[in-house]
């Protein structure tokens, strides 16, 4: 499996957690990761082309990037409107995108308990980031359960640093959809009936 990671921080080198991620992930086989802020400059323009060939190289699509103002920071947005075009993603002849993975790769200051109905955000993460499950949708990528570090502001470096394995782990998990693992385990009771006993 094949994984672009497009990172989208306005300043990476300025980042605790999403630069120990971008590190984390440019070692590591498989993952092609970008600094969108690099690739774009400072008018945020992206060739089309070379950008939607890199698309199609890849089999899972990673958007990494802080929670800014219960979105993401401009560079992503940019990138999507030049990227995710008619056509190609989406309209007659738009499925180009059709059948990768898809899954959101994010960092938040506050805590997790401020994420819920009734915490300081009024919402869930996943209620916050239905635009990209629907762009998922509409791209006609299936959308993986997304990974979320909660409370930067007051992490200290050990749980960062921490965070980086767990973060590769999730991301290269071949069995992140939900419906592979059910496949999987399908298949292996069907070889061996006696697990299907042992299951129920």
């Amino acid at each position: 499996m094949k994984i672009l990671v497009l990172t989208a921080h306005p300043d990476l080198s300025s980042s605790r957690i999403n630069r120990a991620w971008y590190q984390a992930l440019m070692q590591s086989p498989g993952v092609t990761a970008r600094n969108l802020t690099a690739v774009g400059g400072p008018m945020m323009t992206f060739d089309r082309r070379d950008e939607q060939a890199l698309l199609l190289a890849h089999d899972r699509i990673v958007f990494q990037f802080p929670f800014y103002w219960y979105s993401s920071p401009p560079v992503l947005k940019a990138w999507m409107d030049a990227v995710l075009s008619y056509g190609f993603a989406y309209g007659p002849g738009g499925d180009k995108l059709k059948g990768r993975e898809f899954l959101c790769l994010v960092s938040t200051g506050g805590p997790e308990s401020s994420y819920h109905a009734g915490g300081y955000n009024s919402f869930s993460m996943d209620e916050f980031l239905k635009p990209f499950q629907q762009t998922a949708n509409l791209t006609g990528m299936t959308y993986l359960r997304p990974f979320v570090f909660h409370g930067l502001a007051q992490a200290d470096p050990a749980v960062i640093s921490a965070s980086r394995s767990e973060m590769l782990a999730h991301i290269t998990d071949a069995e992140l959809d939900p419906k592979v693992r059910l496949s999987r385990l399908l298949r292996e009771i069907e070889a061996d009936p006696q697990k299907a006993a042992a299951v129920s």
